[in-house]
């Protein structure tokens, strides 16, 4: 039983080895992933705004930068990190500013307003619109809110939300899932190695345990007795 413990002790110690090089191949790869969006962020060189109190803010008020944060936290329900963003380093590579910068991107793009020139009337469900030029508010109404069908709403939906404002959101959008798939990358290496260590620490406790130990032996002396 002794030698069977002892034995177990071994493997566990041996797989624990196997799940700290894991753990070590996984953080690796994880700063590698780190160093490459990292220099994908510089390339492009997205900056968010800051005024000197280190306060976010939008075409230089603060006031923009809240309603941008509100639709960030409040309608889309983003967990923001504060500590993601930081007035020294403004250049947009954490997943907190890459959404911030999808939310600004998307602010303006709601809260926007669309020329759109009639050459000529059209009726649409029963109202005309005379030829013209109209000034069409998005009044917040993102892509499929919009009517297509409709004569202002139509265009205007296709000037807002634009071939380059859906790939400005997609092209955040993926900077935000790598950001947070290197987070969770980051767990998964404290969790193998915490892991690794929790079975080390058992293999090499059985060892110990179970371990061999020195009985003292009687010396047996003569001793001689007088007649």
């Amino acid at each position: 039983m002794i030698s069977r413990l002892r034995g177990l002790g071994f493997v566990l110690a041996l797989i624990g080895m196997v799940f700290i090089a894991a753990g070590a191949f996984a953080f690796i790869k994880t700063q590698e992933g780190y160093r490459s969006l990292n220099a994908f962020s510089a390339a492009q060189d997205v900056q968010l705004t800051y005024n000197d109190k280190g306060q976010l803010v939008d075409r230089g008020e603060t006031e923009g930068a809240q309603s941008i944060m509100a639709l960030l936290t409040e309608d889309w329900q983003y967990p923001v990190a504060a500590s993601e963003l930081d007035p020294n380093d403004p250049i947009v590579n954490t997943s907190s500013e890459y959404m911030y910068q999808m939310a600004t991107v998307s602010y303006h793009t709601l809260n926007g307003t669309q020329t759109v020139v009639l050459t000529e009337p059209a009726e649409y469900k029963g109202e005309t619109f005379p030829a013209g030029t109209y000034e069409v508010p998005i009044d917040g109404r993102y892509f499929s809110q919009l009517d297509r069908q409709h004569p202002l709403e139509g265009p205007a939906r296709e000037q807002a939300w634009s071939g380059t404002a859906h790939a400005l959101v997609a092209e955040l959008g993926v900077g935000t899932a790598t950001a947070s798939a290197l987070q969770l990358a980051l767990a998964l290496v404290g969790l193998l190695g915490g892991l690794g260590g929790t079975l080390i620490l058992t293999g090499a406790g059985l060892v110990w345990a179970t371990r061999p130990e020195s009985q003292p032996v009687p010396v047996l002396r003569t001793v001689t007795v007088p007649a």
